[in-house]
């Protein structure tokens, strides 16, 4: 009778508490929650090694792009008995001569679309003035008038604060400036010996973290960091492929058009695609105003490019060559995006989709250790057979 009460109290214990997925989320909500109070009550102790990553972030993060960039011709140059040595060797003076030959080629063609745009910078201002005193005179109602002009003085009220606010703080971004161009420079020089030994030595990167590991655990570990390492290089070689066609296609379209500076407002397109979804639009911001200034003709041009860019990407460039081989909903990717970035800034937009995409396969496989182990999620049927 006893053993019959006891496990009458464990099937209504099994029942309502460890087999009910409500109770399951509510507890596992709860830790997280606490954990980030704990975390941020204790966030002081983090500042040193917050200031340390911040110095090896950038070389870091340059080094691992370039890996999963050129790893695969580095391992298909070694199925051609090249020494894997030898096949780094050539691969870097290959990229040394493309690179000074490249930066030969679009420096100067850059810096003279600089300079032109920084000389018409007055006239555009005309231009805008002059655009918005005809859409103040001709085209608004007379009711609406007072009320615009009210509201442009205001905003010529708030600009003078602006600008006197900014020069109060030209000697601060000026030093941050200086700071944060040391650092690339730093970063561009350790980045190339970070990259020779990755390259070389990579292969051998997971036996090494595993061989610390019990027996028992090498190989689920080692899966979940092959895993890892997958879905990392298929982002990093998706996503740079993704932004040289859509740097291309905008430098073309814009060409065909006859926007001004379109190789700058192409490759600043490329550049910002690397962050998904939200990158193609802030790059159009800048090609929004030069048509907006250049007139109504030029402005409905540059918003048919975005929308045949927009279509081509969406449609073609992505699906092709990302696929669903990181299996994140759009919308996922956007929530990751704004909270990443509102916690990390630039850093937290640029790793945040691939940080969570590893981070989902390392929940996923301990979930799934978790559902062997525990005897918590077999089928009913199993369950009351045994019974």
């Amino acid at each position: 009778m006893e053993q019959k009460e006891k496990h009458f109290t464990l099937s209504w214990f099994f029942k309502w508490f460890l087999d009910n997925k409500a109770v399951t989320v509510f507890l596992v909500a709860l830790l997280l929650g606490l954990n980030i109070f704990i975390l941020s009550k204790i966030s002081f102790l983090f500042i040193p090694v917050i200031d340390f990553l911040s110095v090896v972030m950038l070389p870091v993060i340059l080094s691992g792009l370039l890996f999963y960039l050129l790893n695969p011709l580095v391992d298909l140059m070694e199925k051609y008995k090249i020494n894997r040595v030898l096949a780094i060797s050539i691969i870097f003076v290959i990229i040394a001569v493309l690179l000074i030959i490249g930066l030969a080629v679009a420096i100067p063609n850059l810096q003279r679309q600089v300079v032109i745009f920084a000389q018409n910078v007055p006239s555009y201002l005309e231009d805008a003035d002059r655009v918005i005193d005809d859409l103040v005179t001709k085209r608004l109602p007379d009711d609406f008038r007072p009320q615009l002009e009210q509201v442009l003085a205001q905003f010529s009220t708030q600009a003078t604060a602006w600008a006197s606010n900014i020069s109060s703080k030209a000697v601060n971004w000026v030093s941050a400036l200086i700071s944060g161009t040391s650092q690339v420079i730093v970063a561009l020089i350790i980045m190339p010996f970070m990259l020779f030994y990755l390259l070389r030595d990579g292969k051998g990167l997971r036996d090494y973290i595993t061989q610390f590991l019990p027996n028992k655990l090498r190989e689920p570990v080692g899966k979940v960091l092959s895993d890892v390492n997958q879905q990392l290089a298929n982002y990093v070689r998706g996503q740079i492929t993704v932004a040289v066609i859509v740097a291309i296609m905008f430098i073309i379209f814009f060409k065909i058009i006859g926007l001004r500076y379109a190789v700058a407002l192409g490759v600043t397109a490329g550049v910002l695609n690397l962050v998904p979804y939200l990158g193609s639009f802030l790059a159009m911001l800048p090609a929004l105003v030069l048509g907006l200034i250049a007139g109504p003709v030029m402005l409905l041009k540059v918003i048919i490019v975005f929308i045949v860019e927009q279509t081509i990407e969406g449609r073609f460039v992505s699906p092709l060559i990302l696929g669903s081989q990181l299996n994140i909903h759009p919308i996922t990717i956007l929530f990751v995006l704004l909270t990443s970035g509102s916690m990390f800034g630039i850093w937290g937009v640029l790793l945040g989709i691939p940080i969570y995409a590893s981070a989902k396969v390392v929940i996923s496989a301990i979930f799934d250790w978790y559902k062997e182990i525990s005897g918590l999620y077999e089928p009913v049927e199993e369950t009351n057979r045994e019974q």
